[in-house]
């Protein structure tokens, strides 16, 4: 014998519903707060005002035409390989969802350029370097994993 479909029965259904649809929403506003705060810069006016700055700054690098390229090695060593000699690096590893402390990172020569002292914890990493040779220098931040 079947029962009939009650007022109960709807009741628990829509209850069930919303439960699910209002954990979901929870569970992925968690999720969304503890992973990235959502600042990019502390200041966006200030930020504004610098902007033809870093566009001049970026384009007196490219004219440099310096190739850099950042790389883990199999040690997870930064390695960077550079178009240029006597040029000093310099640079910091930051996690792109600041959960760990920053990495300084120290250089020291290798062939074709230059590598870290000390290796990177694992995970994924934005590298953040300055190259300079004499009055000329360079920025570069790239993601490696």
């Amino acid at each position: 014998m079947t029962s009939r479909f009650s007022g109960r029965h709807m009741t628990a259904i829509l209850v069930a519903f919303f439960g699910v649809v209002i954990a979901v929403n929870l569970t992925m506003a968690t999720f969304a707060t503890r992973t990235f705060g959502g600042v990019v810069v502390d200041n966006s006016y200030v930020a504004s005002q610098k902007y033809n700055d870093w566009l001049a700054a970026a384009e007196r690098q490219r004219k440099l035409a310096w190739t850099i390229e950042p790389f883990l090695d199999d040690a997870r060593h930064v390695a960077v390989s550079l178009s240029i000699d006597g040029a000093t690096v310099s640079g910091f590893a930051r996690h792109p969802l600041g959960r760990e402390v920053d990495v300084p990172l120290t250089f020291a020569a290798a062939r074709g350029g230059v590598r870290s002292i000390k290796a990177l914890p694992p995970g994924r990493w934005n590298i953040h370097l300055l190259v300079r040779r004499g009055e000329s220098e360079a920025r570069l931040i790239e993601t490696l994993q």
